[in-house]
This record gives structure tokens, sequence and C-alpha cells, in this order.
């Protein structure tokens, strides 16, 4: 279980990281990150990022406890949850360059968690 919020901790300032990186790069590239009428700061996006993460970090916690298979349970939760994740950007998005970059910031934090999450859970103890 140690391994696993150590892993999980460094995952979750990775993706932190990443996502305001884009976010940034983005950015400076002319992409408005307007939802809903307000502007997405890119520290809210890290932000965002860190505390869905740490939803992550729980979930693959309560699997490593209580689930038979947790590597494989969560690969399926977490496809899952990063598909439902998508559905937002796709209503908000106010131009396609900002829904396209909410699904591009939604797709690198996944790609940043599932991988480092799932090889924690698959590590004999």
């Amino acid at each position: 279980m140690i391994r696993l919020a150590r892993t999980g901790l460094l995952a979750i300032l990775a993706a932190m990281v990443a996502t305001g990186v884009v976010a940034a790069v983005a950015r400076a590239s002319g992409v408005d990150l307007v939802v809903d009428g307000g502007e997405l700061p890119v520290s809210g996006v890290a932000f965002v990022t860190g505390v869905f993460s740490l939803v992550g970090v729980v979930l693959a916690a309560a699997l490593l406890r209580w689930a038979g298979r947790p590597a494989d349970l969560f690969v399926r939760i977490a496809v899952g949850l990063t598909a439902l994740s998508l559905v937002p950007p796709l209503l908000w998005g106010e131009e396609a360059a900002t829904t396209a970059t909410l699904i591009v910031l939604h797709l690198v934090a996944a790609a940043v968690m599932v991988p480092a999450l799932t090889r924690s859970l698959r590590v004999p103890a």
C-alpha cells in the first residue's frame, strides 16, 4: 500500500505538471480555454488534475485492498471513467480548439496516471 501511495503521489505531480504545460502551450498558441463563459487558468487545470488524480489513487487503493485482480479491474474502470470525462468538454467547449485542448488534457492526465497506478497494482507486495 505504501508503494501505491508513493507511486500515486509522484504520478499526481507528474500529471499536474503535464496538464499545466499542455494548457500553457495551448494558451500561448492562441487557444482560449473558455468554458461556460469563464476562462480556465493554467493553475486551475493543474489543480483539478490533482484532485481527480487523487480520486484515482484512492480507487486504486480500494481495489488493492478488496479486489482479487486489482490491476485488471482498475484499467477497466479507469478507461471507462476517462471516456466519460470526455463528455463535458464536448458539451462545454465554446470553440473547437478549446474542446480539442480539453480532450487532450483529459487524455494526458490519464496517460500519466493509469499506467503508473496499474504497474503499482501489478507489483507483488
